[in-house]
């Protein structure tokens, strides 16, 4: 009986196709690994994954085997590190050991090592160490930028009251706007929210973080020699890859027609000062492919990570309408009607706490960026070899309940204190932790609580009427809220 099921069918023939690999898989017995559930032959642990949200059965999975186990995609086994403690003890405690990234068939094809998010060891320290210093140039902790987060915030708003407190859907202003302030710092301009050409590049990039968290590109990872014949997944994100990486190779070759080394205007061209700097040496990093990986790395940071955290940000006070009233209750008592301005920050201990647990439990990055071992590495008893995959599970960490009391709910008060102030968490862990952390946390937080602040001080967000708030999160490598629409009405 043929399976109807084309998952099931995919499985089936992967299984007879490749059941020789078993009897020449890994030798297990090699390195002391974790225990974990019973593999089955070539397709592994698989068959036990809720395949669209694979991190739920991640996180289940530790409560039987504890909080470093092992599980097997297809013939590659994969170590998962769960709860706060054990992922800090790997990400921060062995920073080193555990940096590398695994490689990727979906993306290794183009990316080759290049840029920030999946670069090669070598090539990965120089790109975050001229990011690091590049973004601080250009304005992150500084005035200069907050200056242009508070002008893109009055945009927004003027967008949102545009339409007259009707329903609308939010994704693509708001990612338009939160774009803008890193497209600023890469290219030295910002985009209206109606140019094709981010109207492009949002939907190219929202295309790929969706794809990337499919069934279909967990399997095309685990096998790209047989699923390149029945999905398409691989050749509709690269095709986007191409288009983004010719918009950006075009962008910065006429960047380069008009570089003056004594006024960089942006990230772009101190990457082409740095690259003429380098010349004379035979082991480059400043290349254009190192140039097309990054900027395509600080795109998707731009325009996915914190615009979908404040859509997030926007269901959840509709949700919550009362939590929605104290935020602005203390937003009127410290801000009044001025713009939002980031010394605020320490006077608005419950806004601050709303936003850290937005950031929570919205758990926008659920599985992590998968890491590699760099060498052999002994951790809480075990040796695991180097270049083993490694999850640090970040839902485990945000939804850890030795931490979080009310884990599996919206509860702003996990970050305040019995007398209301702010508090910090060890747990809080959204941008992951350690050398591979995002390089644009500080300026993330700051852009989530200066729109965030400024939306609610001129609106006040409802649903549409008969409508439903779900808070299931939808299914990609960012576990974004399921499309909605809200009504913006404006504040007398």
């Amino acid at each position: 009986m043929i399976p109807s099921d084309p998952i099931t069918l995919v499985l089936s023939i992967i299984l007879c196709l490749f059941f020789v690999l078993f009897f020449f898989g890994w030798n297990k017995n090699a390195y002391n690994l974790p225990p974990g559930p019973r593999p089955l032959p070539i397709i592994g642990n698989l068959h036990i994954l809720d395949m669209k949200r694979p991190y739920l059965t991640m996180h289940e999975l530790s409560k039987k085997y504890g909080p470093v186990y092992t599980l097997q995609f297809g013939v590659e086994k994969v170590v998962v590190i769960c709860g706060c403690e054990a992922v800090k003890d790997a990400l921060v405690n062995h920073a080193d050991e555990f940096s590398g990234r695994p490689k990727m068939a979906l993306l290794e094809e183009i990316i080759k090592g290049h840029g920030i998010i999946f670069g090669s060891m070598d090539n990965w320290r120089v790109m975050r160490r001229f990011t690091l210093s590049t973004l601080r140039d250009f304005g992150m902790g500084k005035e200069t930028i907050e200056n242009k987060i508070s002008e893109e915030s009055d945009f927004l708003v003027q967008k949102f009251r545009s339409y007259k407190g009707e329903p609308f859907n939010n994704i693509i202003n708001t990612t338009a706007a939160v774009s803008n302030i890193m497209l600023s710092i890469l290219l030295g301009r910002r985009f209206n929210y109606e140019d094709p050409t981010i109207l492009k590049l949002i939907k190219m990039i929202n295309e790929n973080t969706r794809l990337m968290g499919t069934t279909m590109a967990m399997l095309y990872n685990t096998y790209p020699s047989v699923m390149r014949w029945f999905t398409s997944v691989a050749e509709k994100v690269r095709r986007n890859l191409n288009e983004l990486h010719a918009f950006i190779r075009e962008t910065f070759t006429n960047q380069r027609e008009q570089l003056d080394v004594n006024d960089q205007r942006n990230l772009i061209d101190s990457f082409l000062v740095k690259q003429r700097e380098e010349k004379p040496n035979p082991k480059l990093y400043f290349t254009n492919e190192n140039l097309t990986a990054l900027l395509t790395d600080l795109f998707d940071a731009a325009m996915e990570s914190t615009s979908t955290t404040l859509r997030w940000g926007l269901l959840l006070v509709m949700k919550y309408p009362e939590i929605q009233k104290k935020v602005q209750s203390e937003i009127d008592k410290v801000i009044g009607s001025n713009a939002p301005q980031a010394i605020h920050r320490r006077e608005m201990p419950y806004t601050e706490a709303v936003i850290h647990e937005i950031q929570r439990f919205g758990n926008l990055v659920p599985t992590n960026v998968p890491h590699a071992t760099t060498q052999d590495v002994s951790f809480r008893g075990y040796l695991l070899p180097k270049g083993i995959q490694v999850i640090p599970l970040l839902t485990s960490v945000l939804y850890d309940k030795d931490h979080f009391v009310k884990a599996d709910e919206f509860y702003p008060e996990h970050f305040l204190d019995s007398s209301g102030n702010f508090m910090k968490k060890e747990a809080f862990m959204p941008f992951s932790a350690g050398k591979r952390s995002c390089p644009g946390e500080n300026l993330a937080k700051l852009q989530l609580f200066m729109f965030f602040t400024r939306l609610l001080q001129n609106f006040t967000f409802k649903a549409p009427p008969g409508a439903a708030l779900d808070l299931t999160p939808g299914v990609g490598f960012s576990a974004g809220p399921m499309p909605y629409k809200m009504c913006a009405i404006p504040r007398v």
